[in-house]
């Protein structure tokens, strides 16, 4: 049922309803004001009786009937249009229209004025006490009520005709009026209706209408509509992920499986053979079993980093992320000479499960290639701040990244000459860069010597990439930039 046509009846039956509480509220003041009017003519008319009823009742009293016939005549005749009742001693004198004597009257105690029923027809009656030195009696004054029944009978078919009309032209009108006010809120209907998410890209279109109602709900269909569009879209990123996640692991997957499959075919096929071949065979396959497991550990990561939300970004101790990885890193290599030159309480908006990743693997590649012509280890990690940005650098005594390299380091697999890892540990740097709102780059060491991996990102973050897949490309997407040797 449409809104108007609902609208419609609800004002057919309330408006009738109305009409029909505010018509008995009327009958009842007409009423009491009618019977109010005729109370107060009852009172003037016994008032100016009274006198005459008195005497009658001393002439009726005295034994003088031709006196008591004569104030009987004139008791009738100033009592006009109300009838009149003198109850005495000596007997009853009645007069004018009133009810039969065989209708029972009210005591007369009761002298405000009461309705007495004489079958179908009602009185109107009020009883006044009379005292004379013969005696006492009671003035009975009646007036009928057919006038003021039937001004009641014509206010009520009048309240019944308007009832009867208030139904059908309050319905009409209130349909009418509704159907105009709702025109918005139908047209708004008829854009929506050919909306298909599904295989069309377009979207609302919403004029604002002037009735707040409906340009609530367009308001509300855009936001829906919008979301929507958002989770399809990290769907599909979701779904590009995976495939990429499953082609990243497939291709770098087959060499290492291809190189166990071999030591396993030789072990398999010689079962007998020499202690330190099959050492060296053995050897081979946990090397070949760590580095799948590296390079898995590290696809997963890229793929968190490519997934993360950014309700799951929030304020972070960049110091004490920077310390843990560092004591991490000491337990691992405990030759190694790690030192965190940082201040207390350095704060940035982040992910702090991708900083810790950034600030391990900038350590793991450090202690990896940045040893000294003696072999040592020796790492120094830095975080300054600026009032927007911070900057973390991790410096080594290795042989350094050559020039013509630098700008490659961070691509996806991309390993040294001497590397057994998996080439995704500057990767996952560089992504991490990224999604905190900066870049990554590499340059000589301090002293010449070595090599400084630099990190900077504003410290109150931004927005997140719009896209995001780490998993099949990494130039493309990095956003590392240059800047200044000369800076912190």
């Amino acid at each position: 049922m449409r809104l108007s046509t609902r609208i419609g009846l609800a004002v057919g039956v309330t408006v009738p309803l109305l009409v029909l509480a505010s018509g008995w509220l009327l009958l009842r003041l007409v009423d009491h004001d009618l019977h109010r009017a005729e109370d107060d003519h009852l009172r003037s008319r016994a008032a100016a009786v009274a006198p005459e009823a008195r005497a009658l009742l001393r002439a009726s009293a005295g034994g003088r009937p031709k006196a008591a016939d004569t104030r009987e005549r004139q008791l009738f005749s100033s009592a006009l249009d109300v009838g009149v009742r003198v109850v005495g001693p000596d007997g009853t004198f009645s007069g004018g229209p009133q009810p039969d004597a065989s209708v029972r009257l009210p005591d007369r105690a009761a002298l405000a004025p009461v309705t007495v029923r004489d079958g179908t027809t009602s009185w109107r009656a009020l009883a006044r006490p009379l005292t004379t030195a013969r005696g006492s009696g009671t003035l009975w004054v009646f007036a009928p009520n057919a006038a003021d029944q039937a001004q009641l009978r014509l206010v009520r078919r009048r309240v019944l005709a308007t009832t009867l009309l208030a139904a059908p032209v309050s319905g009409l009108l209130a349909w009418a009026l509704a159907t105009g006010a709702t025109g918005p809120l139908r047209r708004l209907g008829r854009r929506t209706a050919g909306l298909d998410p599904r295989a069309s890209a377009t979207r609302l279109r919403h004029e604002p209408s002037g009735v707040t109602e409906v340009d609530d709900l367009a308001a509300t269909l855009h936001t829906v509509l919008a979301r929507y569009d958002e989770q399809t879209a990290r769907t599909a990123e979701a779904l590009d992920t995976a495939r990429s996640f499953s082609a990243a692991a497939a291709h770098e997957l087959r060499t290492p499986l291809m190189s166990m499959g071999t030591n396993l075919d030789i072990l398999a096929a010689h079962p007998g053979l020499a202690e330190p071949d099959r050492t060296e065979v053995v050897t081979d396959l946990r090397h070949e079993h760590a580095r799948l497991l590296g390079l898995l550990v590290m696809l997963r990561e890229l793929g968190r980093g490519d997934l993360v939300e950014a309700d799951a970004l929030r304020t972070v101790d960049l110091t004490e992320v920077a310390d843990a990885a560092a004591a991490e890193a000491r337990r691992r290599t405990p030759d190694a000479l790690i030192t965190v030159d940082a201040p207390a309480g350095l704060t940035v908006h982040g992910w702090e499960p991708g900083l810790r990743l950034l600030f391990d693997n900038l350590l793991a590649n450090a202690l990896a290639h940045g040893r000294d012509a003696d072999g040592r280890a020796r790492v120094a990690v830095g975080l300054r701040e600026t009032d927007t940005e911070v900057v973390i650098t991790v410096d080594d005594h290795g042989p350094g990244v050559p020039a013509e390299e630098r700008g490659r380091v961070f691509e996806r697999f991309r390993r040294g000459p001497a590397s057994t890892g998996s080439g995704l540990g500057l990767t996952l740097v560089a992504q991490q860069a990224a999604l905190h709102g900066g870049g990554a780059t590499v340059t000589d060491g301090p002293d010449g010597t070595g090599a400084r991996f630099r990190v900077r990102m504003p410290r109150t973050g931004g927005d997140l990439p719009a896209h995001r897949d780490w998993l099949i490309h990494t130039a493309g997407t990095n956003r590392s930039q240059s800047f200044p040797k000369d800076g912190p």
